[in-house]
């Protein structure tokens, strides 16, 4: 999937694939990239700004734990601002998707109530 297609889109990907639970940055790569099935394929330096921007933002947090291997990892988690924020994101997702869709259907989307 072209990159152009993804800009300002990037937060609102992220934070869906955290909304799945705690992880670290590649685990949030592999959500991204199972979720959507295997079109968008970002790479580690596109997530790991887009993942300390989020969390200076606070719609993440952030700790490190330490894999049965050894392994220190920072795992980042969705906070209270962050569930808002992706919950916004997605209804104007929605409108935006539904308008496309009419457009290119050749049909109205149904007018949200006023």
């Amino acid at each position: 999937m072209e990159g152009e297609m993804l800009k300002g889109h990037l937060d609102m990907i992220v934070l869906a694939a955290l909304s799945a639970g705690p992880a670290h940055g590649y685990a949030v790569i592999e959500e991204i990239r199972r979720r959507s099935g295997e079109a968008f394929d970002l790479p580690e330096g596109t997530i790991y700004p887009a993942l300390h921007r989020l969390e200076q933002a606070g719609l993440l947090a952030s700790r490190w734990t330490t894999s049965e291997s050894g392994r220190r990892r920072r795992v980042y988690a969705l906070t209270r601002s962050g569930d808002r924020a992706l919950a916004e994101r997605r209804a104007l997702w929605q409108q935006f998707s539904d308008a496309i869709g009419g457009l290119l259907e050749g049909t109205r989307p149904c007018k949200k109530p006023a």
